[in-house]
């Protein structure tokens, strides 16, 4: 579990500091122990085929592979014209600079073997999209998805991934072994639910970060003396209704709480767009108790 020493200056981000487009890019790296080859341009269209359906590779040298996903594409007003994504591949590099800082490697609850793999791996192969925030969200998260499969396949000695907008981290074996719905992937992939203790305190939060990559909102909850994994199981129900629903959600909305560890309508709590207590600075829904079937605060320690 992370730590938080509480602090005003980061507690009350100044909305200028949140970034203007934080869906441009979607990038991920695969740590490497070894420097590994680009993979030939014929596996790479089959790979991509099967994966992302038709799509025409634009580029390819030792130093970067370029697709466009031609299943896909976004209307650019400005020049009147329909776009594909790109898919951008880089050549194997040397890691340069720390992949993780403290604060995210705490958070790396998929991944225990988290320290183990940042010592031992020392190249990493980049990928990203490019011209693609403006598809539909789920088109966009299909996309996505259907791209990191693809990758696992073609870099075999890949050790780990890491997912550069929530710093979510899996290892290739257990990315290739899941079995979700594809609906529920983007989710399980590339957001991550975050638990941290606020020093001198009682008090803890459990945030999201990783949905506005899909221009939709993270979530956020600062409470004491309540079950931090009961929590964190709601945050991502709550995730997955709004990705599922296109987030209907206005500020002074309310929505199902939990008694128990289980979802129920009697427990009502408020939610409320604000700044993000902890970085990176964004805005989201901060989880707020209402109260429940007496009127009491049936979960007195939610703030």
């Amino acid at each position: 579990m992370g730590s938080f020493e509480e602090d005003k200056d980061i507690i009350k981000q100044n909305l200028e500091c949140v970034t203007e487009r934080p869906d441009a890019v979607f990038g991920i790296r695969m740590l490497m122990e070894d420097k590994c080859e680009m993979p030939d341009r014929e596996r790479v269209q089959d790979v991509m085929d099967r994966h992302l359906g038709r799509s025409e590779c634009f580029c390819y040298d030792a130093q970067v592979i370029g697709f466009s996903a031609s299943q896909y594409s976004v209307h650019f007003a400005k020049e009147n014209k329909d776009i594909s994504p790109q898919l951008l591949i880089m050549g194997c590099k040397p890691i340069t600079a720390p992949v993780m800082d403290g604060m995210e490697k705490s958070q790396t609850w998929d991944c225990p073997e988290c320290d183990d793999i940042l010592q031992q791996c020392t190249w990493q192969v980049a990928a990203s999209d490019m011209m693609a925030a403006g598809l539909n969200y789920k088109e966009r998260a299909e996309m996505l998805v259907q791209y990191v499969e693809a990758l696992m396949e073609l870099f075999p000695s890949c050790r780990a991934v890491v997912f550069d907008s929530s710093k979510k981290m899996f290892t290739r074996e257990k990315l290739i072994r899941c079995r979700l719905p594809m609906e529920s992937r983007f989710i399980y992939y590339a957001v991550n639910v975050r638990l941290f203790n606020i020093q001198g305190a009682e008090d803890m939060i459990v945030d999201s970060v990783g949905m506005s990559m899909l221009s939709l909102p993270d979530v956020q909850y600062h409470f004491h003396g309540v079950n931090p994994n009961a929590v964190v199981a709601h945050a991502y129900q709550i995730l997955a209704y709004i990705f599922a629903s296109g987030n209907p959600i206005k500020s002074g909305d309310s929505i199902d709480g939990f008694r128990g560890g289980y979802m129920d309508p009697s427990v009502q709590w408020r939610v409320q767009y604000e700044n993000a207590m902890l970085p990176p600075a964004r805005k989201l829904l901060r989880m707020q108790q209402v109260s429940g079937n007496s009127g009491q605060q049936s979960l007195p320690g939610f703030k």
